[in-house]
């Protein structure tokens, strides 16, 4: 029997309600509520905390069986910068505990925090009420600052201390891959031995391979035509200006190639990164077509329409999008980087580039374009490959973290003669 009966996921910078592909809601998002699902599945009660952004919206959200979403009370009921949010942190943890105590259960098991501002948050809440500190970093100051563009801000000094707060305060930490565990220990000095590494998964009844050519004629895609497809939140992290330019170079060398590139997504970030007007410079206006984020089942359906999937991201701590894409039988193109690294198998399942040089992103999809057989291989491989991403898996792997976590923060629990533990702070 399962140790861990109840657990409260912290989420306090972007709620997993929110439509991926906008403001800051992307791929963590979905990690986290579908992690959240997977393990309900197992029959753990999730109690997700986020900040609510609005006045109307409901204090309690029930997204699916044994799940249910707590809309958080501080600071104005709408949405802030990210940049923002630390300076709330005393106020969300006051009311987190607060709900806490109106529950009829009034505990939980384990808190699991997902990036630096809940972490922070996770810390105090962990101590106050005697449970073990579960944290996921999804993405990291140092690793982020390593990759900046000339002229991008830098991550602020504070979310680096409290990142390295984290890794020293909480009981056990939760790495997408083997490569971000490493990064992890190398720039945090974390003790490996305290790092688990899950793989982050996929919804295969959603993402399948079926209909491609229904998908095509449905987004207006005809026979013959080279479809490249970008999703995701359009930011410089990103890299769609990397493959407008890659795009536009390739159409010049080879105008006999019928090309459409789609994004799907919605700017993020950065005031100053204009997308209508580098699609414009780069004369790609009759190319290239912008649209809004999509729920999951459209976006599956925007997968199966493309020729290609392209992530010229500069950071991916796992590269939800490439596993997405590649389940409904579409080979990626990708930066060799971070969990792109495993979520794409190169040279089965698609190829991964080194470095952002448009030119090289070019080359790779022309000769792409110019060898369909190894499209389509690459497709039935991609689709075969992301079935062993199935959020079960990362569940199953994500409970035992937890009962690791347990077993470590009672052995080195020391409660003093005549103290009573805090709630949450007994053993079963």
């Amino acid at each position: 029997m399962s140790l861990v009966r109840r657990v409260a996921f912290l989420s306090l910078h972007t709620s997993p309600m929110e439509q991926p592909g906008s403001g800051d809601a992307g791929g963590m998002n979905v990690y986290i509520r579908a992690l959240a699902a997977a393990l309900a599945e197992t029959g753990v009660e999730v109690e997700i905390f986020t900040r609510s952004t609005s006045a109307g919206q409901s204090a309690v959200e029930h997204p699916s069986p044994g799940v249910c979403v707590h809309n958080v009370l501080a600071g104005p009921p709408r949405k802030l910068p990210k940049e923002e949010l630390p300076g709330l942190l005393h106020s969300m943890v006051a009311e987190i505990d607060r709900i806490r105590q109106l529950q009829p259960h009034g505990r939980y098991d384990v808190i699991h925090s997902h990036y630096w501002v809940s972490g922070v948050a996770g810390l105090e809440l962990a101590r106050l009420w005697g449970v073990p500190l579960v944290h996921t970093m999804h993405t990291m100051a140092k690793v982020k600052n390593l990759l900046l563009e000339s002229g991008e801000q830098p991550e602020p000094r504070r979310r680096e201390d409290g990142e390295h707060r984290i890794v020293d305060g909480a009981t056990r930490l939760i790495a997408n891959t083997g490569t971000e565990a490493a990064e992890l220990v190398s720039h945090y000095n974390a003790d490996i031995d305290h790092v688990d590494v899950a793989p982050p998964g996929v919804d295969l009844t959603v993402f399948t391979p079926a209909f491609r050519s229904r998908a095509r004629a449905d987004h207006g895609v005809p026979p013959g035509r080279f479809h490249l497809l970008f999703a995701g939140r359009i930011q410089r992290l990103k890299g769609p200006q990397i493959l407008i330019k890659a795009a536009a170079l390739l159409r010049e060398r080879r105008p006999d190639i019928d090309l459409q590139l789609t994004i799907v997504g919605a700017v993020s970030g950065a005031k100053d990164f204009d997308l209508k007007t580098l699609i414009s410079s780069a004369g790609m206006d009759d190319v290239v077509t912008h649209h809004p984020p999509v729920n999951a089942p459209r976006l599956a359906a925007w997968y199966r329409s493309a020729d290609v999937v392209v992530m010229p991201s500069y950071s991916e701590s796992f590269g939800l999008v490439a596993l997405e894409a590649q389940a409904c039988g579409t080979p990626v193109v990708a930066t060799k980087v971070g969990g792109l690294s495993r979520a794409v198998f190169d040279g089965r399942t698609g190829l991964l580039v080194e470095g952002h040089k448009p030119g090289d992103w070019a080359d790779v999809l022309e000769a792409l374009h110019d060898d369909p057989a190894t499209r389509q291989d690459m497709g039935r491989a991609a689709s075969l490959h992301a079935q062993g991403f199935g959020w079960q898996r990362t569940a199953a792997i994500t409970l035992e973290s937890y009962h690791t976590a347990l077993s470590q923060y009672f052995r080195n629990l020391t409660i003093p003669v005549g103290h009573t533990p805090a709630a949450g702070a007994t053993g079963r």
